[in-house]
């Protein structure tokens, strides 16, 4: 793996992974009410417009990502952002991981592994 791919590929994990959290931080609390309420409370919260900038970054490292490794390559890759997410809203959140939790995060990890050294 080329350092530029290598380099987008971190960029893409970092920003998927922040984007996630700020949607997550913007939708928490039960102060926000319910149904329109709570859909324009969380529109004035600025971790939802850090969570799009940062989709919206994201979705362009991407693209850049993609075209310098073959598609099946980069979705596989791409997949180790559902471990990042799930530790960091462990760490952040306190989100619980089950068993069943932590051996799809080993799976996934373990499957990208195979997949990043196999290129």
């Amino acid at each position: 793996m080329s350092a530029t791919v290598a380099t987008l590929w971190l960029l893409n994990i970092l920003l998927d992974t922040f984007g996630q959290l700020s949607f997550k931080a913007a939708a928490a609390g039960p102060e926000l009410g319910e149904g329109f309420a709570r859909w324009k409370a969380m529109a004035v919260r600025p971790w939802i417009w850090l969570g799009i900038g940062s989709y919206v970054a994201e979705f362009l490292i991407w693209l850049a990502f993609l075209s310098l490794v073959p598609l099946s390559e980069g979705v596989l890759l791409g997949s180790i952002n559902i471990v990042a997410v799930m530790i960091a809203g462990r760490w952040l959140f306190d989100e619980k991981f089950s068993p069943l939790r932590t051996l799809g995060i080993l799976l996934v990890a373990a499957g990208v592994a195979v997949v990043g050294f196999g290129s």
